[in-house]
């Protein structure tokens, strides 16, 4: 289980620079759940969080940020990462959700966001349908101070699962879509489909 980070945020003191945390894990694990979670509890906290997400996800909401379980939270739709440093502005904690479809410049955002003294909250998926890890994810994972891996339930045969297995005949990597087009599914089910 995640414990989040004791740093002190208090508008008296605040560290001179922030941290990365990355969720990461398969389709269906929780990831997003996880997002609005930590974030709704940086609010709780009084602290000032924006959130962000790619303006291509459009499955549930066009802007909010939604789980699979219909917990929202507001965020801020955006074309490309460099937008998220102009926007940002002068908050404590930013959050970024479905990361895995920014390009790799996301990662320097994340960068700069945390050299700023800025808490920033990721999540996204680790891995495409194919297995192999997906976009900008191993390296924001790398640089991160703090990683959550999180698991969703195989639908075949109920073990840990890890990897998001696509049911369509489609190609591309990129394929917005939800339990008609996508299952979670553990290593050996995984395996056994492809």
């Amino acid at each position: 289980m995640f414990l989040e980070p004791t740093h002190s945020r208090s508008a008296q003191h605040k560290p001179s620079l922030g941290w990365i945390e990355v969720i990461c894990g398969s389709m269906f694990s929780g990831k997003t759940e996880e997002l609005i979670r930590r974030l709704k509890r940086a609010k709780i906290a009084q602290l000032r969080v924006e959130i962000f997400k790619p303006a291509s996800d459009t499955r549930y909401h066009d802007e909010d940020i939604v789980s699979h379980n219909q917990n929202s939270i507001r965020s801020t739709p955006v074309l490309s990462a460099s937008e998220i440093l102009l926007l940002a502005g002068d908050c404590d904690v930013v959050g970024l959700d479905e990361v895995q479809f920014f390009d790799e410049s996301i990662v320097e955002v994340a960068n700069s966001l945390a050299n700023q003294g800025k808490r920033v909250v990721i999540a996204g998926l680790d891995m495409d349908f194919k297995g192999i890890p997906f976009g900008p994810m191993p390296h924001l994972m790398a640089i991160a101070e703090y990683v959550t891996k999180v698991h969703a339930v195989c639908v075949q045969c109920g073990d840990v699962a890890n990897y998001s297995y696509r049911i369509v005949d489609k190609e591309e990597t990129v394929l917005l879509g939800e339990t008609e087009s996508y299952q979670a599914r553990c290593r050996a089910c995984f395996q056994a489909s492809i």
